[in-house]
């Protein structure tokens, strides 16, 4: 308890707002991912792929300025936001509705979910989101803080691996032909990591510009990582 009252306080309004960017992120991410993308005939992706990646450059972003601690503090967050989201859907579904009402079977469609996708998206996303932060918390004590972008890419390389990895082997492996799932992840991951090398300009230029404003620069020297906020 001790721990998480000095990792939290002097909470800044600018990390206040970067914490409401990326939960915003992460649930309309959640929202929209039923929707499918058609890229071309052969590759379809989840609507998803065109928000979540931002959910990584964040995740980034916290890292490297304000270290592990608080990044671990915005990822439990999201997940308890995303969880409470999930809840409300399934009852407003649930909820008995007049005879009248023709949008019930829309309503369940966008906004329900089966517990095994439920459960493939919470495993994806806390792994892929502490793999990510904790490997570039410790490629920035290794290099002292230098090639950030060598280290949001590689951090990216492994989360988005696990995300798209255990979420589409969760989800779907079993309901449908095997080359066609292996196919998605695939996809999903070359997608995710190829958005993360576009924008790391902007991911360099945010860094730098939230590092003056709050003026640190966090190294997580001697952190033991651990992913439970005691």
């Amino acid at each position: 308890m001790n721990e998480n009252k000095s990792t939290l306080k002097n909470i800044s309004g600018l990390f206040m707002a970067l914490g409401f960017a990326y939960v915003t992120c992460l649930l309309l991410s959640n929202l929209v991912a039923g929707k499918l993308w058609a890229v071309s005939e052969s590759v379809t992706l989840p609507a998803a792929v065109i928000l979540f990646p931002v959910t990584y450059i964040l995740g980034d972003i916290f890292t490297e300025v304000y270290g592990f601690k608080k990044a671990r503090f915005i990822i439990w967050l999201g997940f308890g936001c995303s969880f409470f989201a999930v809840l409300v859907y399934l009852v407003t579904i649930a909820l008995p509705h007049p005879v009248y009402f023709e949008g019930q079977d829309a309503y369940r469609t966008v906004l329900g979910t089966t517990p095994r996708v439920a459960l493939a998206s919470f495993a994806g996303y806390l792994f892929g989101e502490f793999s990510n932060s904790i490997i570039l918390s410790k490629l920035k004590v290794a290099t002292k803080g230098k090639n950030l972008w060598i280290r949001t890419i590689l951090s990216t390389v492994v989360g988005e691996g696990f995300d798209s990895v255990i979420f589409i082997t969760i989800a779907f492996w079993g309901t449908m032909d095997n080359t066609v799932v292996l196919q998605m992840i695939l996809f999903q991951y070359l997608f995710k990591v190829g958005y993360e090398i576009l924008f790391t300009p902007v991911t360099y230029l945010v860094v730098r510009l939230v590092k003056k404003k709050e003026g640190i620069d966090t190294y997580d020297v001697g952190e033991k990582y651990n992913v439970i906020m005691g």
